[in-house]
């Protein structure tokens, strides 16, 4: 991994020795994705940032790369798996002068022009100055595991591997893109297929697409995009089902074994379930001593992943870190805010916390360390959402229908009153021409959305949070030809192949315990347990006087957008128990849409800012389950009937038109409660002088009906108990 950054002219004019400070700072901005080294390059039109991580020959992969005739200029980020095969089939007279394995793209590209990626493995991002020809060309992986995103006028063009540091030109704009936003399906967790284009969250950011090269002249800006992949279309029907799972399995294990060569150390992110247990099978061949590191939360722990991936580690003797994530662990608002200064995505919840924090502890735990193996990415390919939406392959397709209807509905609103939940009158045939025809294979459609929002989130995220500790993310089921096998399955074995994973539990089955191979789906904190995740991100939007609300209420455009009234009441609706109420997450995504916009006005640097203590690991030898009752049992507060219960100053009650009573401090409202709630008849009587007993007397209410909110009012400091 590494840190790609420039600035361009686009009117035939040359950069200026003042373009030197504003390069520097591109570099500085970036320096926890490369703290290797940094180079910096001016030369004509054109200047470029470095900053580098040595994963691979770290004495002699220094960047820029320049051809043998000193016409191609070339920093990339990320891995070419297969640049040995690649060089050996160089002309004769090319000699590679480094031990780089992206200094082969210098001679794909003289060679074969915009095809010069057809044939590369990786992931990667690619800028290549073009002297001879006086264009830029900018170029991405297939899935877009590596990031490179631009902001262009008509005079230049500034480019970085994060959006932060395009806001060091002061051309970039620093808004917050709120309508596109707003419109993105994903952030309501609406259930419709993802837009083929990536939204970038911010005004005047664009993104170099996945899988494409843009071609930018020099002399007058103008822009030529060349697609080199797309996923394919026609089904094979010469295959059948066992040849299909064979060929899955060899192509994982090639994968993995090219993902995990490197010259450092490599960790691996362990769930428990089938896909990271699938890369660990294939990657300790390689790698025999590696380090795994899991979650140990109260939702991993109640949902198995915590038990499984400690009973996978020990069953193939390798290490395993329990990372614990105990109850009352709650990031600051100032840890978050800078969490999602890192990740730049409203998107940014628990799962990228979660990984944020294992990668940090890798880190910290293992200085050498800086490559992580995922198991991302398989649900998407492999049908692993099938049986959480359906019952079986049928029902799952009716669904898929479903989200595609209601996704072409979106772009045609006036035909809605067709479809309002009776059975319509219309087909979807109908639809499908009304809006120019369209794939009539559902589940192909699918797996397009599927791609785009690899893009927009997944591999996202999975940079962000490993960059943010100088850690390489590698992503092994994200090799094209792993997804290009299950994208040909033809319709009629997809049932036998792709309904819950099949391809991959039936290729693991010799490689892996049946306890792991056949162990059913589950997220990384959603299902059993996701309420611990809840009661964390209620308690961060409640800290400290609700500051990170009231921030975002704050920030730039927020007063257009957000409904301050309503946000403030959606907070106080919530419990201070385990909710599992997806409406906490999506409560949080609109607090994050403010914060990014506060923050983008702001830029604040990103090494000025504290990601808290790194977190402590469950000791060697303890089981993730049955030794850790304690720490994560439910805090119980002493309430002692005698002591008398203290309001707090600005405490009120008030009732609402609607008959529900609201529990306000200092004007703000903090709790909604139900006019029957049997809490609401104990406050009534706290007056600071009555015991706890009286007014549970008086109420005619025992102490553990009400416990659980007097422990809430507690932690929100709303009472307190004399002496």
């Amino acid at each position: 991994m590494c840190g790609l950054a420039g600035i361009a002219r686009l009117d035939g004019g040359l950069l200026g020795p003042e373009t030197d400070a504003l390069l520097a700072e591109l570099a500085d901005v970036l320096q926890h994705r490369g703290p290797d080294e940094r180079e910096l390059l001016r030369d004509g039109p054109v200047g470029l940032a470095f900053t580098r991580l040595s994963l691979v020959d770290p004495s002699d992969g220094t960047q820029p790369l320049v051809s043998d005739d000193g016409n191609l200029v070339l920093i990339a980020n990320g891995e070419v798996y297969n640049h040995r095969e690649l060089a050996a089939a160089l002309p004769s007279d090319v000699r590679l002068k480094t031990g780089s394995d992206c200094e082969v793209l210098l001679y794909l590209y003289r060679q074969h022009g915009l095809d010069f990626l057809r044939d590369v493995r990786g992931m990667f991002a690619v800028i290549l100055w073009d002297r001879a020809r006086g264009q830029l060309v900018l170029a991405r992986d297939r899935f877009g595991i590596k990031p490179l995103y631009y902001h262009r006028t008509r005079e230049r063009m500034v480019l970085s591997s994060e959006i932060k540091g395009l806001f060091v030109d002061p051309a970039t704009p620093r808004r917050f893109d709120w309508e596109r936003a707003l419109a993105v399906p994903a952030l309501t967790a609406a259930p419709r297929f993802s837009a083929p284009e990536t939204c970038t969250w911010f005004e005047g950011v664009e993104s170099v697409p996945a899988a494409t090269v843009l071609r930018v002249d020099l002399r007058d800006g103008r822009t030529t995009r060349h697609r080199y992949w797309e996923l394919p279309t026609e089904a094979d029907e010469s295959t059948d089902a066992d040849t299909f799972v064979q060929r899955y399995g060899d192509l994982l294990e090639e994968s993995v074994r090219e993902c995990a060569t490197a010259d450092t150390e490599l960790g691996l992110f362990l769930s428990g379930g089938i896909d990271s247990a699938a890369v660990l099978a294939f990657a300790r061949e390689r790698v025999p001593d590696i380090h795994t590191f899991t979650a140990l939360s109260g939702g991993t722990r109640a949902n198995g992943d915590a038990e499984h991936s400690d009973w996978l580690a020990r069953e193939l003797g390798v290490h395993n870190h329990q990372v614990v994530f105990g109850p009352d662990d709650v990031p600051t608002p100032e840890e978050w805010t800078r969490l999602l200064w890192l990740s730049e995505t409203p998107m940014t919840g628990p799962e990228i916390y979660y990984k944020h924090e294992l990668h940090r502890f890798a880190r910290a735990e293992r200085p050498e360390l800086r490559g992580m193996l995922l198991g991302a990415a398989s649900d998407e390919f492999n049908g692993g959402y099938s049986k959480d939406m359906a019952g079986d392959w049928g029902t799952f397709l009716d669904g898929l229908g479903e989200m595609d209807r209601a996704t072409a509905l979106d772009g045609h609103p006036a035909l809605r009153h067709w479809w309002r939940g009776e059975e319509s009158l219309l087909s979807d045939d109908a639809l499908a021409s009304l809006r120019g025809g369209g794939d009539t294979d559902v589940y192909r459609a699918y797996i397009g959305s599927e791609y785009s929002k690899i893009e927009q989130y997944n591999v996202w995220h999975e940079d962000r949070t490993a960059a943010g500790s100088g850690i390489e993310a590698r992503v092994p089921f994200l090799d094209h030809r792993l997804v290009e096998l299950t994208a040909v399955v033809p319709p009629a074995l997809r049932p036998r192949l792709l309904w819950d994973k099949r391809i991959l539990r039936d290729a693991m089955r010799s490689r892996l315990p049946r306890r792991i191979a056949e162990r059913p789906k589950g997220p990384f904190f959603y299902g059993p347990g996701t309420g611990h995740a809840y009661r964390m991100l209620v308690r961060l939007m409640r800290a400290d006087g609700h500051q990170l609300v009231e921030r975002a209420l704050a920030a730039p455009g927020a007063d257009t957008y957000l409904d301050g009234p309503a946000i403030r009441r959606g907070l106080a609706g919530f419990g201070d128990g385990d909710t599992d109420s997806v409406s906490v997450e999506l409560l949080l995504r609109v607090v994050n849409m403010g914060l990014l916009a506060e923050l983008a006005a702001s830029t604040p640097r990103l090494e000025d800012t504290s990601a808290g203590a790194v977190r402590s690991v469950l000791p060697a030898g303890r089981h993730p389950v049955t030794d850790t009752e304690e720490l994560f049992a439910a805090p119980v507060k002493a309430h002692d009937p005698s002591r008398v219960p203290v309001p707090a100053k600005g405490l009120l009650l008030l009732t609402g038109a609607d008959g529900d009573e609201y529990l306000a401090n200092d004007g703000q409202i903090e709790f909604v409660l139900d006019a029957d709630a049997p809490v609401l008849r104990v406050l009534r009587r706290l007056d600071g002088e009555v015991t706890l007993a009286e007014a549970l007397s008086g109420a005619g209410v025992a102490l553990e009906e009400v416990r659980a909110e007097l422990d809430a009012l507690l932690d929100q400091q709303l009472i307190s108990f004399d002496g």
